[in-house]
């Protein structure tokens, strides 16, 4: 697959950059969205040019804002015809952690749902001063039971990662760097020679003492994977449920769910 529709690949000097372009709807992700990432990272991951894959999101809106909800549920199901919920989200996570390349989210705008996870599993995150991060999922009948929720509290400590998931509040980028999830804050017109400058940088590296390195990072962590993958099984019960199709709906009819009345 390389005729891609919804995203971008671009091999250059120092990085694979790899964007989502759907800046109409916030970068958000359906189906054919994730099939051409798994192929781009898969793709990138045999690269022998450069050390570093700029994982970003066209448009000066948005990184990513997670699943499209418009398409949430189409005549092929939940958001499409593969994986446990539609499409095979579990696998491009893995694909971002599998790939030997350091991995670089790049984040201008909005990093929010399941952008924000992108954000969580990436290597390195460097952002622009004028980003937010957070996640939705409670308030629209989802959640990501893995990477997203386990890995995250890695990253930012329990607590905090609770209160991303049970308050659904929005983060500033200088917050995000303060608790942990962004590992750079840069003025806005500056975000692309930054994410250069360290792609640079780690180009200069040795590309398999990298992958080592990341092999072993990863392993640390390995045993969410398996969580992740029976959560999800979980997770597409819990979407096929009206509780869960309420908070769909009142989002795409923008209005306040009403979840109680299916509890």
């Amino acid at each position: 697959m390389s005729n891609y529709k919804d995203i971008t690949y671009e091999v250059g000097e120092n990085a694979v950059r790899i964007t989502i372009n759907r800046p109409e709807v916030f970068n958000a992700f359906r189906n054919q969205t994730v099939e051409e990432l798994i192929d781009a990272f898969r793709r990138a991951d045999e690269e022998k040019s450069v050390n570093t894959v700029i994982f970003g999101g066209a448009g000066d809106k948005a990184f990513c804002t997670g699943g499209d909800q418009k398409v949430h549920y189409s005549e092929d199901g939940l958001y499409g015809p593969r994986g446990m919920v539609g499409f095979p989200i579990e696998e491009l996570q893995t694909a971002i952690r599998d790939c030997r390349k350091v991995v670089i989210a790049r984040v201008q705008g909005f990093a929010i749902g399941g952008g924000n996870v992108f954000c969580t599993i990436c290597d390195l995150t460097i952002a622009s001063e004028k980003a937010q991060f957070g996640q939705v999922g409670p308030k629209v009948g989802s959640v990501d039971p893995g990477f997203g929720t386990a890995y995250l509290a890695r990253c930012v400590g329990e607590k905090k990662a609770r209160e991303i998931w049970f308050l659904c509040r929005r983060y500033k980028a200088q917050e995000a760097l303060e608790m942990g999830l962004v590992n750079k804050v840069v003025p806005h017109d500056q975000l692309d020679a930054e994410c250069e400058a360290w792609a640079a940088e780690i180009n200069v590296l040795s590309p398999t003492a990298i992958a080592i390195a990341k092999r072993s990072f990863n392993a640390d962590s390995e045993n969410i994977r398996g969580i992740s993958f029976m959560g999800v099984a979980a997770v597409k019960g819990y979407y096929q449920s009206e509780e869960s199709k309420e908070g769909v709906k009142a989002f795409n009819e923008k209005r306040k769910p009403d979840f109680k009345k299916f509890v």
